[in-house]
């Protein structure tokens, strides 16, 4: 018997990649899985329907159970559609892994409405479509467990990357309140931000060719989807019961628990501020506890292992 025996999960962008990886462990621990994979190109144009079916045959061939579906997590009839694959194939619906995602990098001063809303639309509005599609058969159950992906671009920062990181950082925002929602349902939220090597991570920009192809050589064997997996299929499991609206992180061998914004510094004058007050004191004060400008691989210094 596997952690996931009976339970039926969806995933978003499963035809490769993390989403493949994840399908594959979920199917390997009992899961019925549907998977979702448009085959779309890095910046979401064109579609192929091998990476989804593919991903479903290998599942059937190892004796696993699973469906594809070709819908865009973009579109909230589609999200619809996906969910209504997993009941009517499979009986219900347990768990939603929101993986699916696009790029268009492009640095802020230059980035048009266009680039802005395909990015935030895969993301950020998928993310909500697929969850608030299984919602209410979540609530209805009294029970469910959502896995969403997020990135180190929203929770730390990069270059390039203003769209996604805005929607990365509103798909962890979009999980805690579904977490507070509906944990009265016995309803989970949980955010994975994940470092492995994969189409999104070699077009990050900020580094020369020769960078990036040490760092991509040094990734494919360090940081592999296959070792995101396995914390994803335990935060949809019932062993995470208690683990709830939190964010964690997979680097390689490590698994990480990121803290989230509170209140670290207050100051206090009695007869209230001005803003030449504010001026006098205020950085002086904070100069030692504000963020500094840093990107991921400055906060992550070291090799992952």
């Amino acid at each position: 018997m596997g952690m996931l025996e009976g339970k039926v999960a969806v995933v978003t962008g499963a035809g490769r990649g993390i989403g493949r990886e994840i399908a594959l462990g979920l199917a390997a621990q009992g899961a019925a899985v549907v998977v979702n994979d448009i085959g779309a190109a890095l910046d979401g144009g064109g579609a192929d329907a091998t990476p989804a079916q593919q991903t479903v045959d290998d599942i059937r061939a190892l004796g696993g159970r699973a469906v594809p579906s070709f819908d865009s997590v973009a579109h909230w009839e589609s999200a619809q559609a996906m969910v209504a694959s997993a009941v009517e194939n499979f009986g219900r619906i347990d768990i939603v892994v929101n993986n699916a995602g696009i790029l268009r990098d492009t640095i802020f001063h230059k980035m048009d409405p266009a680039e802005w809303d395909a990015v935030v639309k895969v993301h950020l509005y998928g993310s909500f479509y697929v969850s608030r599609a299984a919602a209410a058969h979540f609530r209805e159950q009294n029970g469910g467990a959502f896995v969403h992906m997020v990135s180190t671009s929203g929770l730390i920062g990069s270059i390039g990357q203003a769209n996604y990181a805005a929607a990365k950082l509103g798909i962890a925002g979009l999980s805690r309140s579904i977490a507070m929602d509906m944990n009265r349902f016995n309803v989970r939220s949980n955010c994975i931000a994940p470092s492995a090597f994969s189409r999104m991570i070699e077009s990050v920009p900020g580094a020369s060719p020769e960078e990036k192809a040490a760092a991509m050589e040094r990734r494919r064997t360090q940081t592999r989807a296959d070792q995101i997996a396995p914390l994803a299929v335990f935060l949809a499991s019932d062993a995470a019961a208690d683990v709830t609206g939190q964010i964690f992180g997979a680097r390689g061998n490590e698994i990480y628990l990121y803290n989230q914004p509170r209140p670290i510094r207050t100051l206090h004058r009695g007869d209230g501020w001005t803003p030449q007050a504010l001026a006098e004191q205020l950085p002086a004060a904070w100069k030692t506890s504000l963020t500094p400008l840093e990107r991921t691989r400055n906060v992550f210094a070291w090799e992952a292992l």
